[in-house]
């Protein structure tokens, strides 16, 4: 028992290797990763909407929140090192991101939903805009958010729980599924 123990401390400690999706991303020089939030049934968000309030949202459901969970261990799996995780303001982006596991998260109002009027379009993606223009190519930031912010920025219309590769200094973006 104890060499079976000794065997996985070991095994542990080994460096992680790259995995598809992280040698992808440095192909590409990728620093920013767009997460869609993970599965969420419906379509929009109840007339009643309000930010801050979750009962007021879509929301994710088990299968969401299984599929939120699973994808931190794919991330975290891969090797990624996050030097920051932001997530939208709406609740089923940042019960994605608290449930990814991958490290402290906040909310960024750039990566708000402007679908159905609930953020305002232009100022929303101007932040984004700023933000992303603001990083550095030796970064990696996860951004968790939804289908109509990743579109708008990348023209790629990923599913819930969807990945898209994104270089800022290029604009070059990439679906990404396992």
């Amino acid at each position: 028992m104890r060499a079976l123990i000794l065997s996985l401390l070991f095994i542990t400690s080994l460096p992680l290797q790259a995995g598809e999706l992280a040698q992808r991303a440095e192909q590409m020089n990728a620093n920013v990763i767009f997460m869609r939030h993970a599965l969420a049934p419906g379509f929009g968000d109840p007339d009643n909407f309000e930010v801050g309030r979750c009962e007021t949202q879509r929301n994710l459901d088990a299968q969401g929140r299984q599929q939120a969970r699973d994808l931190g261990v794919r991330l975290a799996a891969e090797g990624f090192q996050f030097s920051q995780i932001l997530s939208s303001e709406w609740c089923r982006c940042y019960e994605t991101a608290d449930l990814l596991e991958l490290g402290e998260w906040q909310t960024f109002s750039g990566l708000n939903s402007f679908f159905q009027g609930h953020a305002p379009r232009e100022q929303t993606l101007s932040k984004l805009n700023q933000y992303l223009d603001s990083l550095s190519s030796d970064q990696m930031v996860l951004l968790v958010t939804h289908q109509v912010v990743i579109s708008a920025t990348t023209g790629i219309s990923p599913p819930s729980g969807g990945l898209v590769l994104f270089n800022s200094s290029t604009g070059k973006a990439e679906s990404w599924r396992w």
